[in-house]
């Protein structure tokens, strides 16, 4: 028999996984990528923990259609930033169904522990998850949790045996920390959230942004990285803050945005091709700053087909009335 987990390649997700590879089921670890995880690709470490945990591993990318049906029209809201968790969840469960009936899969599996995430892992929170997710049969099985749950299809109907399953609840992981240690563990994601929505500034940013622009796939990753600006007329400049962030930014593949760097050390810069002369110019100032430039002396850099002479800003408070991500 087969079965289909959800998989953040966090430590309850590869638990779940275990507790039922443990009963003889085959599972496929199931991660969906909505694009609001970190800023590096860590997809292969998603396998390598998948199959540690004894399962294969699917990666499924659904940025567009996330955009599109979840984030910006959730049934039931947000959480304190820009978090549409219950709906988020639910989004998945529909998905991991249709991969169950592809492969030949039986029923779902996650690593959600009862009363761990206030807005999501409520009881009355799963219950909504599971409506949304269309789940009628009944086959959407929480291994952390079950004996403090109502059983299961796969339960009721003997494929698993429930008196194996755990009940574990609240936030705290000594539980699965000591099942980690008892399994050798020790490559795992750290709790505590891993989600950019769930955090303030990147939420300020999506709200800012969406003021300015469409939200698109490439807004996800660009939002990640450098120091973010409204220019008077409305453009956006992205200025990097350091290497990593500037290769980060080279990298990008933005249709909407002209890159610029300057004749000494400094940043990689972005700006939206819409910005106006004043704003490149403008621009070409504040990213001056940021770099190794000396007081009062005239620097030409080029932005676009233009070039601009300007000097550097005295200080960086006279910047911050457009550097909103501050704010």
């Amino acid at each position: 028999m087969k079965a289909v987990s959800l998989f953040s390649g966090g430590l309850d997700s590869m638990l779940a996984i275990k507790e039922i590879t443990k009963q003889g089921i085959e599972v496929t670890a199931l991660h969906i990528h909505i694009g609001f995880g970190g800023t590096k690709d860590i997809r292969e470490q998603l396998k390598k923990r998948a199959n540690i945990a004894g399962a294969e591993f699917i990666f499924l990318d659904v940025r567009e259609e996330y955009i599109q049906d979840i984030l910006f029209s959730p049934k039931y809201g947000y959480g304190k930033n820009f978090n549409p968790c219950i709906d988020c969840h639910g989004y998945m469960f529909k998905i991991a169904k249709k991969v169950m009936q592809d492969i030949g899969a039986s029923f779902l599996v996650t690593g959600e522990v009862l009363g761990q995430r206030p807005m999501s892992q409520r009881k009355d929170a799963l219950a909504q998850v599971k409506k949304l997710a269309e789940d009628k049969d009944n086959l959407i099985v929480r291994p952390l949790c079950a004996k403090l749950l109502e059983p299961t299809k796969p339960e009721l109907e003997g494929w698993i045996d429930r008196e194996k399953l755990l009940d574990i609840s609240g936030r705290a992981r000594d539980i699965q920390l000591a099942l980690a240690k008892e399994y050798n563990w020790e490559d795992y994601e750290s709790p505590g959230g891993g989600c950019l929505l769930t955090e303030p500034v990147y939420s300020q940013k999506i709200k800012e942004h969406i003021e300015f622009e469409e939200f698109s796939v490439e807004s996800i990753d660009m939002l990640k990285f450098g120091r973010h600006f409204r220019l008077p007329d409305g453009a956006k400049l992205i200025v990097g803050r350091h290497k990593e962030d500037n290769e980060s930014m080279q990298a990008l593949a933005l249709a909407d945005y002209i890159s610029f760097k300057l004749p000494t050390i400094g940043p990689f810069n972005l700006i939206h091709k819409s910005a106006t002369s004043k704003e490149r110019e403008l621009a070409a100032k504040i990213a001056l700053t940021y770099g190794k430039s000396e007081k009062d002396k005239e620097y030409t850099i080029k932005v676009g087909e233009d070039e601009y002479k300007v000097t550097p800003f005295n200080s960086k408070t006279e910047i911050k009335e457009y550097f909103f991500d501050s704010k």
